[in-house]
């Protein structure tokens, strides 16, 4: 009874929140780019409190330009990297028809992308390209759809080109969700035939929740071919992960009265 309580009061603060985003997205777009920057990127972090998702991004700073590409688990993985750099993202078209949300990630000038269809994507790319020689902070998700982090899926390699063109650092980052455990979470994961509503009521219900964001060393975009790209990306993530999984299991066998400690140093 008194988790569904908390459940309940969480889904009213998001109702709020939510409004809240609606009405400062009528005026968003007219505001100055810090300002607009300023406004997503505590917006989002409000989001993950009403989650009680704990944040934890060590070397954050790096990330200030270029694309960022990361491993993909959850709806929830915007707001979290938003938490950490605000940037503008590349989204599949299906995003805009969210209720509430499709519209807010519209109005924070989200890229939409039709998938399957290449003249789109070709203009996509151009736009992203112009756009980091602007010095614009973009972000996608090279497995084109979510997982449940249990593994990083193979990265589209075309994704990546706008990143080579305009000759700009890639940014390889890791995104793992835990339990207060230690213990890789699939609370957030929301993939396969999980409904939006199933996968928010699940957040909401979910006590506390830990997120790890971990950068891996940058990479010159324009000193590979794109496969090649994508496979030295979608390796440091996959070894990012990995070593985390590995660091968290040694500190269990060796020491399990701290098994259940946070390793990684909170940044809020």
């Amino acid at each position: 009874m008194l988790r569904k309580t908390i459940a309940l009061w969480r889904a009213l603060r998001l109702a709020l929140h939510i409004v809240y985003g609606l009405l400062m997205a009528v005026i968003y777009p007219r505001l100055s780019a810090a300002m607009r920057r300023r406004i997503l990127q505590r917006w989002s972090a409000d989001l993950l409190a009403i989650f009680n998702v704990r944040l934890s991004a060590p070397g954050r700073h790096g990330m200030q330009r270029g694309l960022i590409v990361s491993n993909h688990i959850s709806w929830l993985d915007i707001f979290v990297l938003n938490s950490v750099v605000p940037m503008r993202f590349v989204a599949k078209s299906e995003v805009r028809r969210w209720p509430a949300i499709g519209w807010l990630c519209a109005r924070a000038n989200t890229l939409f992308i039709e998938r399957g269809n290449a003249r789109a994507a070709a203009r996509i790319n151009r736009q992203l390209g112009a756009l980091m020689r602007q010095g614009e902070c973009l972000a996608v998700f090279p497995e084109g759809t979510s997982t449940d982090g249990a593994q990083v899926a193979h990265f589209h390699a075309s994704l990546l080109q706008p990143a080579i063109d305009a000759q700009v650092p890639l940014h390889p980052v890791a995104i793992r969700y835990e339990n207060d455990d230690g213990e890789r979470s699939t609370a957030a994961a929301y993939f396969d035939d999980i409904s939006f509503g199933t996968s928010l009521w699940t957040l909401l219900n979910t006590p506390v929740l830990h997120v790890h964001v971990l950068p891996a060393p940058a990479l010159h975009a324009a000193a590979f071919e794109r496969r090649e790209l994508a496979q030295r990306a979608h390796g440091s993530i996959s070894a990012a992960l990995q070593q985390a999984e590995s660091h968290k299991l040694h500190i269990a066998l060796t020491h399990p009265q701290h098994s259940d400690t946070n390793l990684l140093p909170s940044t809020t």
